[in-house]
């Protein structure tokens, strides 16, 4: 599928992805103009749709690749080969940092794709957001021994509690614009202590 788009140089496979990136995450996904896509990726409308049969196929296209350059700078940094699940959860944060660092506009695109109600793509966009949580969160917590945590906490919900904190807090600092990476990481290690004192066992008392 979308052969022709890959046998395009990476340069340009990069510009296309960050125009739609940049344009969805402005608007609904009936309301962003594919022609303004094209302009900023310096192609035709016409030569848009010689790469995605038309506007659904393209934005479900962009969000499958989502999930494939998170997947891949997730495993770069060695998220899912972690024990410590804190190591895990600031390790994803740096690789979430870089990804914006390299494509500004995906953040707000995923988020927006989220929760839109469209019903040519809200099926579909909510059943492959269900299946690459469930793989993630299957990797992730592959490693880990539930001995570290307090008994009787439900590790998965408590990784599902931190997960959407983090979506959130990404999803505020990437509408704020201007993206601080300083302050961003200072944030989620400050997140990451507060998680650690409420979630890990204490030790006993010497």
């Amino acid at each position: 599928m979308n052969e022709k788009f890959f046998s395009l140089p990476q340069e340009k496979q990069e510009d296309m992805l960050n125009a739609g990136y940049r344009v969805f995450s402005q608007s609904t996904y009936k309301k962003s103009p594919v022609s303004e896509i094209a302009a900023e990726a310096g192609i035709s409308k016409s030569l848009l749709f010689h790469y995605f049969r038309n506007k659904k196929e393209l934005y479900l296209f962009l969000w499958e690749k989502c999930a494939e350059i998170t997947i891949e700078y997730l495993t770069k940094y060695q998220c899912y080969a972690q024990k410590d699940l804190f190591e895990s959860m600031y390790r994803g944060m740096q690789a979430k940092m870089e990804i914006l660092r390299r494509y500004p506009s995906m953040g707000g695109f995923t988020i927006r794709a989220f929760y839109e109600k469209d019903p040519e793509i809200c099926a579909a966009i909510q059943a492959s957001y269900q299946k690459h949580f469930e793989f993630k969160a299957s990797r992730t917590l592959l490693n880990l021994d539930p001995e570290q945590f307090i008994p009787g906490l439900d590790i998965r919900m408590m990784y599902q509690d931190m997960y959407w904190a983090s979506e959130g807090y990404l999803w505020e600092t990437v509408q704020r614009g201007d993206i601080d990476y300083a302050k961003m990481e200072r944030d989620f290690q400050a997140m990451i202590a507060f998680w650690k004192s409420i979630y890990l066992r204490k030790s006993p008392s010497p």
